[in-house]
């Protein structure tokens, strides 16, 4: 039997039971009035001296504070929320700028390929053109070292006296010959060296301005690309300076939230007091109404009839809502153990093969969601180490009628999956995931269940 028990059993036994002789039980309860009026009341009847009483001023300004430091911390998660958000912009704007910089380097080796191409073949043009350029320059020489020669031999090329003045028809056929040759072949192709010349040399102009215009793209292509490096540059600096902002955002929001936990643990400690001031004065009040009784039968000569009829003891140490919270929230900061946690207290975690075995759980001291409602809820009933089970240890009431104390669970078709004491006001106390530690947070109700469990009223 638990202590309670144990205190009104001697309470029953110094009455006189069944088996107490009725003359022993006369002077039992003659003994007692004398204790009860000389005010000595024996062990059983004992009140133990009372408790602190918080004031009410105390539990206000408490309270009061508590909420400050909750909006505080609303203010910060806003904000925090806001930065998260540009953020994630900014790494977008970033990503879209790193893309675009790509997209500048592969438009600047395209045009320098291309320049370099167009380039190639303005050289190949320009030695056509002085190539054809020489040709002829070869054959004007090669045509007046002939007309030199003729005109040596006393003509001139393709006038009539080179017939007229030949020696003889041998000589005159020759002559005939060698001014269609002249007039034939030598002619002829220098034309067409003079066309080919033409030709190359238009050639050799639009090579130089597809070059030109080749360049120009190459030197706009670099340009794009310094831009767009520079905008890449910006984008990554202001995702930098973002990220330092919400690092402080999330430190200021960390301080303040150690605040809340502190004002909190302070509202809970003084509701503590108060409940187990109040629980000293229901307990003070039945052993006056006991001893009450007592001298009232004592003065009419009854023996009560055995076990005193008032109220049972209440329940062990823990056992309120306030004393449930006051236990969970005094493991704020301990880190999550998976597999960790049991009514004593923080234990080490246990392998499970993944992710908790890459944050090293298994060499933490501290708890998993289900172990800290094990701590927690200690003083009033044992529970499994399973989310899933714990949803069905007491009574399920619907979200919209969740109070302090009650257990809130996360899950799915698959099953439960995490589970969080509701602080009220929006918050709740757990013990969130491997790599981080427990903590209070807003109440999240996305893939929360319909139900809240209630082990306490």
């Amino acid at each position: 039997m638990c202590a309670g028990e144990r205190r009104w059993a001697v309470v029953a036994g110094r009455r006189g039971g069944p088996g107490v002789p009725r003359a022993r039980r006369g002077l039992t309860v003659s003994a007692l009035t004398l204790v009860l009026l000389f005010g000595a009341g024996g062990t059983g009847l004992a009140v133990p001296p009372p408790p602190p009483n918080p004031s009410d001023s105390d539990l206000n300004n408490s309270k009061a504070d508590a909420n400050a430091k909750a909006g505080e911390v609303g203010r910060l998660t806003n904000q925090l929320a806001q930065a998260e958000q540009k953020l994630s912009q900014l790494q977008d704007d970033v990503e879209l700028k790193q893309e675009e910089a790509n997209k500048a380097l592969v438009d600047l080796q395209a045009a320098q390929d291309a320049a370099a191409q167009a380039e190639n073949d303005a050289k190949a043009a320009r030695t056509e053109a002085d190539a054809a350029a020489a040709a002829i320059e070869k054959a004007r020489n090669d045509l007046k070292t002939f007309a030199a020669a003729s005109f040596q031999q006393g003509s001139t090329v393709g006038s009539l006296s080179a017939y007229l003045s030949a020696d003889s028809p041998k000589d005159m056929l020759a002559r005939a010959q060698l001014l269609d040759a002249v007039g034939g072949d030598r002619l002829n192709a220098l034309d067409r060296l003079q066309q080919a010349q033409t030709a190359k040399s238009n050639k050799d102009s639009a090579a130089r301005k597809a070059a030109e215009i080749a360049q120009q793209k190459q030197d706009a292509a670099r340009q794009a690309k310094t831009s767009a490096d520079a905008a890449q540059a910006r984008a990554i600096s202001a995702q930098d300076s973002q990220a330092t902002q919400n690092t402080q955002l999330e430190k200021n929001k960390s301080d303040v939230e150690q605040q809340l936990y502190a004002a909190q643990a302070k509202v809970s400690g003084l509701q503590g007091q108060r409940q187990r001031y109040q629980d000293w004065l229901a307990q003070k009040q039945r052993e006056d109404e006991e001893r009450a009784r007592q001298a009232a039968l004592a003065s009419s000569g009854g023996d009560g009839g055995g076990r005193p009829a008032s109220r049972p003891p209440s329940g062990p140490a823990g056992s309120s809502i306030e004393a449930v919270i006051a236990r969970a929230l005094s493991k704020i900061g301990l880190p999550y153990a998976w597999g960790g946690g049991n009514a004593s207290g923080p234990t080490r975690g246990i392998r499970d093969g993944g992710v908790a075995d890459r944050y090293g759980d298994y060499n933490k001291i501290g708890f998993d969601c289900s172990g800290l409602m094990i701590y927690a809820f200690a003083g009033v009933t044992g529970l499994p180490h399973y989310s899933g089970y714990q949803y069905t240890a007491g009574r399920r009431v619907p979200l919209s009628q969740m109070r302090r104390g009650d257990m809130l669970f996360w899950g799915g078709a698959g099953g439960i999956h995490h589970v969080a004491l509701y602080l009220g006001g929006g918050q709740m106390v757990e013990a969130p995931q491997s790599g981080l530690r427990v903590r209070v947070a807003p109440v999240r109700y996305g893939g929360i269940m319909p139900y809240a469990t209630r082990l306490i009223g």
